[in-house]
């Protein structure tokens, strides 16, 4: 194995914050039972808040960004991993308080892998990623509490993002009717490719909210938005819908009331990808291999990158502007 390897690092010390690629040498690879030779990673929003020095989420510094990795093990001192094993790592401390899968090598805990399944490539699991990961957990979460198709459309908010053109693809796969909400007009045509039935700006989701309840119009949502729009899509939920929140790119507070939750039985489903059992999580990942595979997100809602490009792809997501995924290749 080389005695060096590449890595977007963030650091923050006497001479300031800055980020920037760096070499490092293999010896100074945290702690962990698996070692991996990175051939994709993901930008995600967490790593655009990794990358600024008011993030909040970077447990110490310096650190490599990338709370998503796959690739090929190299070494390993678990016994469920053998080198050549192809394995992918989303969410736990990767990237935040370990360092994580924006390097040519990383090395982790093998109780946080999963292998690649098969039906999927390790460039299509980093396209799906943490946000297709959420997605589908979702997904899920909305289909445990009682969605199917014949209960009405479903609402996704942001849905020009990664988490929402994962879900809109997911869910028109599974025949459901999905109504995307995106404030990206040019996304329109691409989200109706991807499945979605219809394509709303974000004023007409919130339209006619006034008062505590709205007319009854939607089975569920899938919000990885959080924030204002959160309190008003709750008014328009049908008895028993549910609001599944993963996000809080819209902020971090809920403006509702009470009577959505008891006056019609709405249930709102907190989802956390970063701490999801393994069970679970094995589980969703064969679905994403399988019956969930996105094909029409992972056709054309993928943008590749190199290595050298990650501060771009960085600025994009923390600015809004992302359409679809951005995969990083460290084979390059």
């Amino acid at each position: 194995m080389e005695q060096a390897y590449r890595a977007f690092r963030v650091n923050q010390d006497d001479q300031g914050f800055r980020t920037g690629i760096e070499t490092i040498r293999i010896a100074d690879l945290p702690d962990g039972d698996v070692t991996i030779r990175v051939h994709y990673s993901s930008v995600n929003y967490k790593d655009g808040l990794a990358s600024i020095p008011d993030g909040k989420i970077v447990r110490s510094y310096p650190i490599t960004p990338g709370i998503d990795l796959a690739g090929e093990v190299l070494e390993s001192i678990d016994s469920r991993y053998q080198p050549g094993d192809l394995v992918l790592c989303t969410g736990y401390g990767l990237g935040v308080s370990q360092d994580g899968g924006l390097a040519d090598i990383a090395r982790v805990p093998g109780d946080w892998l999963v292998k690649v399944p098969e039906g999927l490539t390790p460039m299509e699991t980093m396209a799906i990623g943490t946000a297709g990961f959420t997605a589908a957990l979702s997904v899920e979460r909305l289909i445990a509490n009682g969605l199917s198709p014949d209960f009405g459309p479903v609402v996704v908010l942001g849905s020009s993002g990664g988490v929402g053109s994962m879900a809109v693809s997911i869910l028109g796969k599974l025949g459901y009717h999905v109504i995307a909400v995106t404030g990206k007009v040019q996304a329109s045509e691409k989200l109706r490719a991807l499945g979605a039935a219809e394509v709303i700006s974000r004023e007409e989701a919130v339209a006619g909210g006034k008062g505590p309840l709205s007319k009854e119009q939607w089975a569920a949502v899938v919000d990885p938005v959080g924030g204002a729009v959160t309190g008003e899509v709750l008014k328009k939920i049908k008895y028993g819908g549910s609001v599944a929140i993963s996000g809080l790119t819209g902020g971090n507070k809920i403006d509702t009331t009470v009577f959505p939750f008891i006056l019609r039985g709405v249930n709102l489903l907190g989802i956390d990808s970063v701490l999801c059992p393994m069970p679970l999580r094995s589980k969703l990942w064969q679905q994403l291999a399988g019956e969930w595979k996105p094909e029409t997100a992972l056709a054309q809602g993928v943008t590749e990158l190199p290595l050298e490009r990650v501060s771009e792809a960085l600025t994009t997501v923390l600015a809004g502007q992302a359409v679809g995924r951005q995969v990083i290749n460290l084979m390059k």
